[in-house]
């Protein structure tokens, strides 16, 4: 019924969807990977809601060895709606998880970055780069931190990086454009 759900997701056809998902949902209840397929289904419908929902569910469950995933999928989800509090409370329960989960690590720190907590954004890259590979995207987003935070030496050592690891970017391009 799962695949079923996903199928007919695929052919948009989200009444036939959502017929096979309440389906496997009700074969198998305390299946985790339905749970999860059916809020990103839900999310996708815009119902976040129901979306929140079976994120907590699946995540919770004491067999879900992914809950990190299911739980930065359910602060994705949030973000779109927007709700940065519940994005922000899944984003944390991926990390009680995962303390180093990257994605939720690095979401925390867009998050904290569009709310204009500049600290608190640093402080979740930090710990990001910490245990996580980088791209030149963190980089960028490391130097745009450390401009809003006026701390030039910081940015510049990230411009540094980022020029140095991934000269031929889009980041590297549209630093070397702004100067």
């Amino acid at each position: 019924y799962m695949t079923l759900g996903m199928v007919y997701e695929a052919l948009d056809n989200p009444r036939l969807a959502t017929e096979a998902y309440d389906d496997s949902i009700r074969v198998a209840p305390r299946d985790f990977n339905i749970l999860n397929a059916y809020a990103v289904f839900l999310c996708r419908q815009r119902d976040f809601d129901g979306a929140s929902k079976y994120f907590e569910r699946a995540g919770s469950h004491p067999e879900n060895d992914n809950a990190e995933v299911t739980f930065t999928n359910a602060g994705l989800c949030m973000v779109g709606k927007p709700d940065a509090v519940a994005a922000e409370r899944f984003f944390r329960s991926a990390l009680e998880h995962k303390s180093t989960y990257g994605e939720a690590l690095l979401q925390l720190s867009l998050l904290k970055y569009r709310e204009q907590d500049y600290l608190g954004a640093r402080a979740f890259l930090q710990r990001f780069i910490s245990s996580n590979p980088t791209s030149a995207g963190v980089l960028y987003l490391g130097a745009e931190i450390e401009g809003k935070l006026d701390n030039d030496r910081g940015r510049t050592e990230f411009v540094n990086r980022l020029l140095r690891e991934y000269p031929t970017s889009p980041e590297a391009r549209k630093v070397l454009s702004d100067g």
